[in-house]
Order: structure tokens, then C-alpha cells, then sequence
């Protein structure tokens, strides 16, 4: 207890938390056993081998044989940083698309760091207006246009970009500029393909579908991002890539020190993820997030996502009537049922509660989450038919589920 007699913990509660937000996600108890190490002397033998198979490992992930990755010690906002200030210049024109919270973030981020940014603009619940994108580039014969910077999957909103018409646009034109993603929520869940695609530099944060702890910011450049890391004028140190590569033909790897920690619990998550199977993963997520989208429906609410191309598979934003507070259905979930569910955010705060399904999660643990959703939409007077959703979902699950393969 604190002063006055205040709770200075809020958050025992009988069995484990159902933690159901789009991140951070549950840490597999493997990843948890790999972190549980002292600190090494990151200059030794030991860390630099490590290091070597881990990027060796990364690039897998996104699915890139060419790509350079750097782990950096950060977040996704840091990872979003170091992608800007390593290709781009001050006052170079980029084109942004916002659709939710946190392409709007990054947005603010582009606009600070001093580059002539180009917003595009959709209702939130829309995907990116890849139309605008088509004329703008149409537009620009003279190549003015240094970047696209992308949200894969808007987290705010449960809305997905398809990565595959952008490249397909900027071809069309032979536009040369450059392809800038962000894959924080979707990389190691929703299909990727870096190569394939023609991304020049993709990220990642450490606590999404990777599994791990937040702190580690993982950034993919390809050859022609690193060719313009070499003329960008944007100011930078800490992300410097340069530095990192100069460690690395160094065979030391690191610039300054590491997470330790976390570098053994990447290892860990990536090979939970390769036993699994890569492809594998991104079924698993496909299928949690159909299984939510039928409960969703059978409850009688809507998703707001507004089509069916742009829904997500690693969290689904579920709108609620005008006479239920949103924060309220996450408030009675984590105080009664020891259920962690998202908020709405910005203009959609109030408005929609999140149901994250992506990480180190199983088909039963989602049905025990949209369990709990039925009883919290019944606590705050949404007239929902207990076990309506979960049946929806079953139903599906059943039919779906492959056998485990270590266990046939």
C-alpha cells in the first residue's frame, strides 16, 4: 500500500491476464526462459556470432535475400526514424497516407523532421487511396517525389494495405521513388515479401507478432536504400547505418551496447516461429482474425474496417451503438474479467474497442477472449446473446484447425 492507504499494484488477478490488445502481445514462457540470462560482455566472441546468425535469421522475416537488417535498441517510433533520416533529405518530397492513429503519428514525425510531405487522406476505417498515389505519380514527370511511405497495417482502425498494388502503381509509372513500409503489426503475421515487392525499407518493433518484450526496432534496407543512405543529408547518430556497417565488415556488429537480453529472446522467437513454419504463422493469423470477425457479426455489431480487402489479421476494431462508451467495454474487461482489450484512439475513441489476435496465440485462448467480450458487452448493456459469437467462431475454428505436426 502507498501513502493514504493507496493500491501500489493493480494488477494481480487469479490465473493469467488475457491480454488481447494489438501489443505488446503475450511472450511465449521459451522466449521468457532465453531472456532470463546475466549480461554478457557484448565484445566478446559470444554476442557477435550470435549476432551474425540472428541477421542472417531476420531477413527470413521479411522474406528478403538481399535486404541488410539492423536491431536497433528502440522502438517502432526509432525504427520509423532511422528509415526517414538514412534515405531522405530535408525538404524532400514524400507522399503519406494517413488512415488511422499511427500512420498519422508517423506523418507528424515526417513533417518534423523537415520533409515536404504530401498527405493522403482516408475515412478511418478505409484503406490507403492508392488512386491518389496513381495520379500524383502520373503527375510527377520530373521525379520530384523522393518516397512512399506506407502503413502495412493500421493498428487504430484493423486495416490492412495491400503492399503489392503499390509497388505495381509506382512500375506502372517507372516512378524511382523510394518504397518506405511500415510493417510494425504485420510482419511475422500477414504475408510480407520484401523482395518480391520491391520495398526498399521495411520495420518492425521487438513486441508485436515477434513476441518479445518492446525495445527492439528491426529495419530492413535494400541495396537501393542503401545507396541513398549515401547522399541523404538528414541528420543523424544514433540511427546512423553507417555506423552499423562499418561494424559489421568489422565483424564486431555493434556500435554501442545491445539488449543482451533481448538478442537471446530473439533467437528464441524466430525459432518458435521457423518450426512453426513461416507461412504457417500467417495461416494461424488468418484464421484467428476470420474466427473474431464472425463472432464480431453473429454479435450484431460492425467491424470498422470497410471492406473486405482491407481486414486485418492481426486485430479487429469493433464499432459500438452511440450509447456505449467504448473505454468502458476495455475498463469492465480488465477490472472484472482480467481481459486486456484495445482502446479506440483519437477519432475513434469512444467509438470502437479493440480485439488484438496476433503473436503467441492459439485458437482456444482467442475463444476465451471473445468469451469475456460477451460478458462485458452484456455488463454495459449491449443486448448480446451469450455465446453467440464463440459459437460463430467454433464453428469456423472446428472446421479449420489443422493437426498440430509434432503430434500426428
Amino acid at each position: 500500500m502507498g501513502k493514504g492507504g493507496a493500491k501500489m499494484d493493480y494488477t494481480y488477478a487469479p490465473g493469467r491476464n488475457h491480454l488481447f490488445v494489438p501489443g505488446p502481445v503475450n511472450i511465449p514462457d521459451q522466449v521468457l526462459r532465453a531472456m532470463n540470462r546475466n549480461n554478457e560482455d557484448y565484445r566478446s566472441p559470444a554476442v557477435p556470432a550470435l549476432t551474425k546468425v540472428l541477421l542472417e535469421d531476420v531477413k527470413k522475416i521479411f522474406k528478403t535475400t538481399s535486404g541488410t537488417p539492423f536491431l536497433i535498441p528502440t522502438t517502432g517510433t526509432g525504427a520509423w526514424e532511422s528509415a526517414l533520416t538514412n534515405t531522405l533529405s530535408p525538404g524532400d518530397r514524400i507522399v503519406s497516407f494517413v488512415i488511422g492513429q499511427f500512420s498519422l503519428l508517423w506523418v507528424d514525425q515526417q513533417q518534423r523532421l523537415g520533409f515536404n510531405v504530401d498527405v493522403v487522406e482516408s475515412e478511418w476505417g478505409a484503406g490507403a487511396n492508392l488512386e491518389v498515389l496513381a495520379s500524383k505519380l502520373a503527375a510527377d514527370t520530373a521525379h520530384t517525389i523522393k518516397a512512399v511511405c506506407i502503413v502495412h497495417n493500421e493498428t487504430a482502425t484493423g486495416v490492412t494495405n495491400n503492399l503489392a498494388s503499390v509497388r505495381k502503381i509506382l512500375d506502372n509509372y517507372q516512378h524511382p521513388a523510394l518504397f518506405l513500409v511500415d510493417g510494425v503489426s504485420s510482419i511475422c503475421a500477414l504475408d510480407f515479401r520484401m523482395d518480391e515487392w520491391g520495398v526498399d525499407v521495411a520495420l518492425t518493433g521487438s513486441q508485436k507478432a515477434l513476441s518479445l518484450p518492446t525495445g527492439m526496432g528491426i529495419v530492413c534496407a535494400s541495396p537501393k536504400a542503401l545507396e541513398a543512405s549515401q547522399t541523404a543529408k538528414s541528420v543523424r547518430v544514433f540511427f546512423d547505418w553507417k555506423d552499423y556497417l562499418k561494424f559489421y565488415k568489422m565483424g564486431t556488429y555493434w556500435p554501442y551496447t545491445p539488449s543482451i537480453q533481448l538478442l537471446y529472446g530473439l533467437k528464441a522467437a524466430l525459432d518458435l516461429i521457423f518450426e512453426e513454419g513461416l507461412d504457417n504463422v500467417i495461416a494461424r493469423h488468418n484464421r484467428l482474425g476470420t474466427a473474431t470477425r464472425l463472432a464480431v457479426e453473429a454479435w450484431g455489431l460492425k467491424n470498422c474496417t470497410q471492406k473486405e480487402e482491407w481486414f486485418s489479421d492481426t486485430v479487429t476494431a469493433v464499432v459500438v451503438p452511440p450509447y456505449i462508451d467504448s473505454a468502458e467495454v476495455v475498463r469492465r474487461g480488465w477490472k472484472r474479467y482480467n481481459l486486456s482489450l484495445g482502446l479506440g484512439l483519437n477519432k475513434v475513441a469512444g467509438k470502437v474497442f479493440r480485439i488484438g489476435h496476433l503473436g503467441h496465440v492459439n485458437d482456444l485462448q482467442l475463444l476465451g477472449c471473445l468469451a469475456g467480450v460477451e460478458m462485458v458487452l452484456k455488463d454495459v448493456g449491449y443486448p448480446v446473446k451469450l455465446g453467440s459469437g464463440v459459437a460463430a467462431a467454433c464453428a469456423y475454428l472446428q472446421n479449420n484447425i489443422p493437426m498440430i505436426p509434432s503430434r500426428i
